[in-house]
């Protein structure tokens, strides 16, 4: 219920709305769904790729997006700075927070089922979509796998909407933006980056 509060009641994603010609939207760390019903319906030609990873959620997700078709592909599993096997470790700081599950490599772990992870590169190929107008993260501290190593297909996405949770994962994460232009925006706990694109070398 809380996800639903900050998504519908809250309207943490008003400020997407006018967001041009948006045809292609990636939600990593889709939980059940809710982002991605609130994209769907703000953005009536767009299809999406939700992925989660988290079991639990991810049959939520499934049922929740299955009105919309053929417009939407739903993947079980993580986003990770390369293809790997993931677990999901619920962390003492999730505590109460049951919607929070922080993934881990498969080898960390042997009390839980493991589950595929991708790198961004991988994911954009499976999804075939060659750009990304609109590109959500909400990845419960593997922003800085994912923003960690290389991130040319920065290149691809021309806006971002990411949930960033700490100083090092924001540290990162803007680091790997060094070289992109963009409008720079925040709404609850997102922080929003419009128009992104590479700089023009003087």
């Amino acid at each position: 219920m809380d996800v639903f509060e900050q998504i519908f009641i809250q309207d943490e994603y008003h400020c997407l709305r006018d967001l041009p010609e948006v045809a292609r939207i990636v939600d990593l760390g889709a939980n059940v769904g809710y982002s991605s019903v609130y994209f769907l319906n703000c953005f009536p030609a767009a299809r999406i790729v939700a992925v989660e990873p988290d079991p639990q959620n991810y049959a939520l997700c499934v049922a929740n997006l299955q009105p919309y078709g053929a417009r939407v592909t739903v993947l079980q599993g993580a986003v990770w700075s390369r293809c790997t096997t993931m677990a999901g470790s619920r962390s003492p700081m999730s505590a109460g927070n049951d919607w929070r599950v922080r993934m881990v490599e498969a080898a960390d772990r042997t009390d839980a089922a493991e589950i595929p992870a991708w790198d961004v590169e991988t994911l954009l190929a499976k999804a075939d979509m060659s750009e990304v107008d609109l590109l959500k993260i909400d990845v419960e501290g593997a922003e800085v796998q994912v923003f960690g190593g290389n991130c040319h297909w920065l290149d691809r996405v021309k806006n971002l909407c990411i949930e960033l949770h700490g100083p090092e994962c924001e540290r990162v994460f803007f680091q790997a933006l060094k070289d992109y232009e963009f409008t720079l925006g925040h709404s609850g706990e997102l922080t929003i980056c419009r128009n992104l694109r590479r700089k023009v070398q003087a």
